[in-house]
């Protein structure tokens, strides 16, 4: 029976991870509202590494600083928040339109404004008729470049205040993609009362149907405000290596030529990987890898599967001939995208560490997450 160098394997993981990052396209958000309005705690509770920290970004303008932190495909530009007064905001509405158009001008994806979000602290139980007109004004000017612009609705405590906020913008006919009422983090009211934070989820999918396709991927790399978001883009990658094995596997693949699969595999775990927006190292992937790796190097991406990991899989029968048919290539290729997700999954709800993926209880979990997907048949 043959073995696999699980060791290589991750190698070439972690190297087609990097360049995938690294191929991914920039993203750029400018975000604008008044002083006080939670810009940075919002830009935080959305997008991986902590950018807004205080200080963080450099000046592009005088009312406007662009936040980019190296290895990270995502740039925001944050215009300083403004108290009422026109002069003021039409300054730093000229600079947003200036930097729309200058950017759209390149024709250039890594270097066009992508979105622009407006915040409004729902705190304050009123939206001021200068800010409408504002609003109003850059929608006019967003005519030919037409960036997607969105409402957040920040600090939004009181969903029912929120809800009466979002009612009264809806009445103004704005042009804008969507009114998303937030609030970014956890608030204690009391000792006996903490509001939890919501909405986020919702602006990460207003976003997705908001940006160009050619910006998915980059997107769920930097948010880490919707695990739905994630799993389903992640999901469809699994769904999109399981028809590619499948088609593999259209002729019985002997155990002796499983090795076809493992570029399809590999592929699965990387796209799932950068979906996921983790720094997953070479001995936490080798372990992953060798958590469904049986006794004597049999492994469903290996050259051989054993019989006994295809007697959990139901219809797999014997196995005619010792060879693979083709739906039981997609069961596998499946199963083992699905629990490489669940593992990620725990990392993100907080319930596992990344560097726990490396260690005898991560390499257990993922092998019963993929004996279970296995038996699930999916």
């Amino acid at each position: 029976m043959s073995t696999i160098d699980t060791n290589k394997l991750a190698q070439e993981a972690i190297n087609a991870i990097s360049e995938k990052v690294k191929n991914l396209h920039t993203l750029n958000i400018i975000v604008a509202g008044k002083t006080g309005v939670g810009k940075s705690t919002l830009i935080n509770a959305v997008f991986k590494d902590h950018l807004a920290e205080t200080g963080m970004g450099r000046p592009v303008t005088d009312h406007m600083r662009k936040i980019t932190k190296r290895g990270v495909p995502l740039a925001i530009y944050d215009t300083r928040g403004f108290e009422l007064g026109k002069v003021v905001q039409n300054e730093v509405k000229k600079e947003v339109v200036d930097t729309v158009q200058k950017g759209f001008a390149t024709k250039d994806i890594n270097k066009a404004i992508h979105c622009i979000w407006y915040c409004i602290n729902t705190a304050s139980n009123r939206v001021e008729p200068e800010e409408i007109q504002w609003l109003k004004e850059l929608s006019r000017e967003n005519q030919i470049t037409q960036v997607p612009i969105i409402i957040v609705l920040t600090q939004a405590f009181s969903k029912k205040h929120a809800d009466a906020m979002r009612k009264t913008l809806l009445e103004e006919n704005l042009d804008v993609v969507q009114i998303v009422p937030v609030l970014a983090q956890d608030y204690e009211i009391d000792d006996e009362y903490v509001a939890k934070s919501y909405g986020l989820d919702v602006l990460i999918q207003v976003m997705g149907e908001a940006l160009p396709e050619e910006l998915m991927d980059t997107l769920q790399h930097v948010q880490i405000a919707s695990l739905a978001e994630k799993k389903r883009y992640a999901q469809a990658a699994v769904a999109t290596a399981a028809a590619a094995s499948v088609g593999e596997g259209a002729a019985p693949i002997p155990f002796s030529d499983c090795a076809l699969l493992i570029p399809t595999q590999l592929s699965m775990i990387v796209s799932i990987t950068v979906i996921f927006g983790f720094d997953v190292n070479k001995s936490i992937l080798t372990a992953l890898l060798s958590s469904t790796i049986g006794s004597g190097g049999a492994t469903v991406l290996g050259k051989s599967v054993v019989a006994g990991l295809l007697k959990l899989i139901p219809g797999a029968g014997s196995v005619v001939g010792g060879a693979i048919s083709a739906g039981t290539a997609g069961i596998i290729t499946t199963a083992l995208g699905e629990a490489y997700i669940g593992v990620l999954e725990l990392v993100f709800q907080g319930e596992m560490s990344i560097n726990d993926l490396g260690t005898k209880r991560g390499k257990e979990t993922m092998s019963r997450l993929f004996k279970k997907q296995l038996k699930l048949g999916k």
